[in-house]
């Protein structure tokens, strides 16, 4: 399977654990139902980007599938957060997003989705950590856009539209100056009753 995903290693990383760039994000260790919903998401139109659109437009979803458990399975070590130029007041608004959300503005908490230490829940919702101050960005600012959509309802797509791109930068910005925990690996399970109702958790492609 290794020689089969060379061509998502080939931007990805090896073990797809990110490269130095920013641009392409780490998949390795990621929960298994995320990474194929997001596979058949840009096969089937609703992320945009040309080159994965290519790759992956005439794969069936157990290929998808097979790529997806390939990638959960490996977890190469972290590298240390990049160094982030953000002053204390936007570090401080981020971290209060990502822990407390804004209530007056129906925005859920980060960690009341994507775990407690921000490493991911299984079996779809994957870790904030670990990634890129740009690519963070890049990903809200496509779901506030529109220009990046899951399954309805969508509801990273209902969170994005009431972010400010002040919102977003300092979320990106505390979100990718942390350090990883020593075990980086997703929940088992959420907490709690997810504060939202999101098609991405119901439809999953899990069954097989």
């Amino acid at each position: 399977m290794a020689e089969r995903v060379a061509a998502c290693t080939a931007c990805h990383g090896k073990e797809g654990r990110a490269t130095a760039d920013g641009y392409y994000p780490r998949i390795a260790g990621k929960p298994e139902t995320y990474l194929f919903n997001q596979l058949q998401n840009f096969r089937d139109g609703r992320r945009q980007y040309p080159m994965m659109n290519y790759l992956l437009a005439n794969l069936s979803d157990d290929y998808l599938h097979q790529i997806a458990a390939f990638f959960a399975q490996e977890h190469p070590p972290y590298p240390p957060p990049a160094p982030v130029e953000a002053s204390a007041a936007v570090l401080e608004r981020g971290r209060a997003l990502v822990r407390e959300g804004v209530k007056e503005r129906r925005i859920p908490a980060c960690a009341a989705c994507h775990g407690a230490a921000l490493t991911g829940v299984q079996p779809a919702i994957p870790g904030l950590l670990g990634l890129p101050r740009d690519y963070i960005n890049a990903q809200l600012g496509a779901w506030r856009n529109g220009v990046r959509k899951a399954r309805a309802p969508d509801c990273m797509a209902s969170i994005a539209h009431e972010l400010t791109p002040e919102d977003i930068n300092a979320a990106s910005s505390w979100l990718s100056a942390q350090p990883l925990p020593a075990n980086a690996a997703p929940a088992p399970t959420p907490q709690a009753q997810l504060p939202m109702h999101c098609g991405s958790m119901t439809q999953t492609g899990a069954a097989r």
